[in-house]
């Protein structure tokens, strides 16, 4: 029976969420997106979007992920070094118009909202050089940021951990006064490096689950997600899976009622508006 009901509701839920965008008014929109930011809602490869992070607050995500190059001592974003252009710097897309809006909205990304608002920055060159160009990058934003200072976290409106090349690492651990933070994998679960070194643990879904949202999820498979969401949430680390599937269907809407019910952090998408309309539908 409780299978039934599962299913049941993963099928509402992906109906709701095919039309949820077309039947709810512009003006319920626009209050939905300053009241309910979406605390599951990471926007993978946000750099891609037509405006870069201001696409991903519009549709209330409280995880943005960019990709950086060091070239010529700056931070370039882009997903390839083909893409690379001068004027797209970090700073520029992201640092500049988030710290706007945390002063604007009295030390908040959005307005009443007391979580940090996630930026994920994965390094794609040269890491060890790339995250200390990084590190100083970032300290005229420090008042914004969540930063790790002798031994404590002090919480700020915009939460920056450092994904990709590997390399980052040791020099991060080694510092003192950090304004940055490490995303780990799943074998740094339960590992020595607490929350205030590793507050995020990401991995590739299909290097631990075969399931792909086709059918019901085999009971061992869900057993072991939720135990690493419980591992993880024991040690305050949050939880994100990327490579999960993105195409619009069942398939994707299973899954991320199995990660919801699990009560994984981080939903990962470049579906801005589907996954916006996803979750409204599975709260409603």
């Amino acid at each position: 029976m409780d299978h039934l009901v599962r299913l049941t509701r993963r099928a509402a839920v992906t109906a709701v969420a095919a039309t949820a965008a077309t039947l709810v008014l512009p003006a319920q929109r626009a209050a939905a997106r300053t009241e309910n930011p979406l605390r599951r809602a990471h926007a993978h490869n946000d750099y891609l979007h037509t405006r870069p992070l201001h696409d991903a607050l519009d549709h209330r995500f409280t995880s943005v992920e960019a990709d950086v190059f060091l070239v010529d001592g700056r931070l370039l974003v882009a997903h390839e070094p083909s893409q690379l252009d001068p004027a797209r710097t970090l700073e520029s897309l992201y640092l500049d118009p988030l710290l706007a809006r945390v002063r604007a909205n009295a030390g908040s990304v959005y307005a009443g909202y007391d979580r940090p608002v996630q930026l994920l920055v994965d390094l794609k060159n040269e890491g060890v050089a790339t995250y200390l160009e990084l590190h100083a990058r970032l300290r005229p934003y420090r008042a914004m940021l969540t930063a790790y200072e002798h031994g404590r976290v002090r919480r700020g409106a915009v939460t920056v951990v450092v994904s990709g090349d590997r390399a980052a690492r040791e020099p991060m651990a080694a510092q003192r006064v950090r304004h940055a933070f490490y995303d780990g994998r799943l074998a740094d679960l339960g590992g020595p490096a607490d929350a205030s070194f590793i507050p995020l643990i990401s991995d590739n879904w299909g290097n631990h689950f075969t399931w792909r949202g086709d059918g019901p999820m085999p009971a061992a498979e869900r057993d072991k997600l939720r135990t690493i969401v419980a591992t993880a949430h024991a040690r305050r680390q949050r939880v994100r899976f990327w490579a999960t599937p993105d195409q619009p269907g069942e398939a994707r809407g299973a899954l991320w009622s199995e990660l919801i019910a699990a009560d994984a952090d981080h939903l990962n998408t470049d579906d801005l508006a589907g996954l916006e309309a996803y979750l409204d539908a599975y709260d409603r």
